[in-house]
């Protein structure tokens, strides 16, 4: 049975990371990477505690393995991450309906991730209704950016209800940046 709940020990920091690993775009094939999507950033346990202490990150655990995740990135945080930092200061930029998002109360989805043989399930709805039922009463928006060549993550996203606010190159990439209103 498949519980999502939000990371309460190391252990699940552990999942995480190591699902990260297996997914990470250098460590799987181009085509892996085209057909199942794939995920840029690489976080060290150091740093996805530091994440957690901020506000932990929502898992899905089939028994005691970690199956999914979206990790909570908010933004006294990503200043200690490049890619973070770059996309805060980027969404810091940005105006959703005439609002600078520098004035609004948004979090970061830092990476969103589901095991292989999970995939297709519905996970990633289910990860992020979990998350905005546990971070919407803090927050207004939730953003993340994905890269405009992980097809598969673009339309999961777009099914959950984010939409595409803005493109940024970065690292020799095109990213799409999106939002989803909580409001």
């Amino acid at each position: 049975m498949i519980k999502i709940k939000r990371v309460t020990e190391l252990a699940e920091l552990q999942g995480i990371l190591q699902l990260q690993q297996e997914n990470l775009k250098k460590n799987v094939s181009a085509g892996e990477a085209g057909s199942e999507g794939f995920v840029t950033a690489e976080y060290t346990l150091a740093f996805l505690e530091a994440m957690h202490r901020a506000s932990p990150s929502v898992i899905a655990k089939d028994g005691d393995r970690v199956v999914g995740y979206a990790l909570v990135a908010v933004k006294s945080v990503g200043k200690d991450h490049d890619l973070l930092a770059d996309l805060f200061h980027t969404i810091d930029q940005k105006r959703y309906k005439d609002v600078p998002l520098k004035d609004a109360r948004y979090v970061v989805v830092g990476q969103l991730c589901v095991a292989k043989g999970y995939r297709g399930m519905g996970l990633v709805q289910q990860l992020y209704r979990y998350f905005r039922e546990v971070l919407s009463g803090e927050f207004d928006y939730c953003l993340t950016d994905i890269a405009q060549e992980n097809a598969r993550s673009l339309k999961a996203h777009l099914k959950t209800g984010f939409q595409v606010l803005d493109t940024l190159n970065y690292g020799g990439m095109i990213w799409d940046i999106v939002l989803w209103d909580w409001k």
